[in-house]
C-alpha cells in the first residue's frame, strides 16, 4: 500500500516507538505515515494486530486512518544513522496515513464531532479484541478540524488481546470473554449519545464478514511478522469465533447506554 521514500523522524512517545516516514500510495500520492517497525520492544505481533486493525476498519468503515503495509528499501535506510543504528532491516514494516493538525480528545471538545456514530463501531471493535488501550491512554483518541467539521479518529492498535503479545494460549482464553471497557470518552458517548442500534448495526456488518475474507486476511499478513503456522490457524479460529460472538459484544455494551430509547443526540 505504501512505498516510504524519505526518512523523517520519530514521532511522539509510545512502547512501539513510532517513526514518520514520507511515502508513496499504490497511485503515486505522496502521503506521510507514522510507521511501526518490525524490530520495535513489543515485537512483530504489534504489526500483525495493527494490520489486523486496518482490515476491519476497511470493512466496518471505522474512523481509522488509512493504513496497511509499506515497504522501506535500503536507500531509505541508509539515509539515517538512527535507522542503522537501530538495526532497521530493509522490507515490510505497517504504516498507517499521519493526522497533520489532530488534538486529543477531551470531554470539552468531545461534543464538537460529527461523526460520533462511527464511535460504536470502535467500541465493538475494542471490546471483539480485548483492546483496553484506547481510554487508558488519553491519546490513542483524536478529533480534528476538517471541511465538514469535527471528525473522531481512533489510533493505535498495537495493544489488541490486552497487550499486544499473545500467544496461542491467551487467544483460546480470551476468545470467550469481555471485559466492559467505558472509562472516559467511551463512559460520555455512552451516555449522552449511541444508541444500542449504532451498536448492534455495526455487529450486523461483522456476522456477515466470510470465513474466505478472514482467511484471505491471515494470507495478507506478512511470513515475516508471523513464521509460525500454528499461531496464524489459532489467530484465524479466534477472529471467527469473535465474529459469530458479535450480537452478545455489542448487547453487553448496549447494556451501558442508560436511555435505550434516546432519540436524539445531546450537542
Amino acid at each position: 500500500m505504501f512505498r516510504a521514500v524519505e526518512y523523517i523522524g520519530p514521532v511522539g512517545l509510545g512502547a512501539t516507538s513510532p517513526q514518520l516516514f514520507r511515502a508513496q500510495t499504490t497511485n503515486g500520492e505522496t502521503k506521510v505515515c507514522v510507521v511501526k517497525l518490525s524490530i520495535n520492544r513489543l515485537g512483530s505481533k504489534v504489526l500483525v494486530n495493527e494490520l489486523l486493525a486496518a482490515r476491519f476498519g476497511d470493512w466496518l468503515k471505522l474512523c481509522f486512518p488509512p493504513g496497511g503495509i509499506i515497504h522501506i528499501p535500503p536507500e531509505v535506510i541508509n539515509t539515517s544513522k538512527r535507522l542503522v543504528a537501530s538495526g532497521t532491516l530493509p522490507g515490510r514494516h505497517f504504516a498507517c496515513e499521519y493526522l497533520k493538525g489532530a488534538g486529543y480528545v477531551t470531554k470539552y471538545n468531545l461534543h464538537r464531532a460529527i461523526n460520533k456514530e462511527q464511535m460504536a463501531g470502535v467500541m465493538l471493535f475494542d471490546h471483539l479484541f480485548h483492546n483496553p488501550d484506547r481510554t487508558e491512554n488519553r491519546r490513542n483518541l483524536l478529533v480534528r478540524k476538517e471541511r465538514d467539521g469535527y471528525k473522531l479518529y481512533a489510533i493505535d492498535n498495537s495493544h489488541l488481546f490486552r497487550r499486544g503479545k499473545w500467544t496461542i494460549d491467551m487467544l483460546a482464553k480470551l476468545a470467550d470473554n469481555i471485559t466492559i471497557n467505558h472509562r472516559r470518552a467511551y463512559g460520555v458517548l455512552l451516555k449522552y449519545y449511541l444508541k444500542p442500534i449504532d451498536l448492534f448495526a455495526y455487529a450486523h456488518t461483522i456476522k456477515n464478514i466470510p470465513d474466505v475474507d478472514l482467511s484471505h486476511l491471515l494470507e495478507s499478513i506478512p511470513e515475516e511478522w508471523l513464521p509460525d503456522m500454528a499461531e496464524r490457524q489459532a489467530l484465524l479460529e479466534f477472529l471467527i469465533a469473535r465474529r459469530d460472538k458479535a450480537d452478545w459484544v455489542a448487547g453487553q455494551v448496549a447494556g451501558l447506554i442508560p436511555d435505550i430509547n434516546r432519540s436524539a443526540k445531546i450537542d
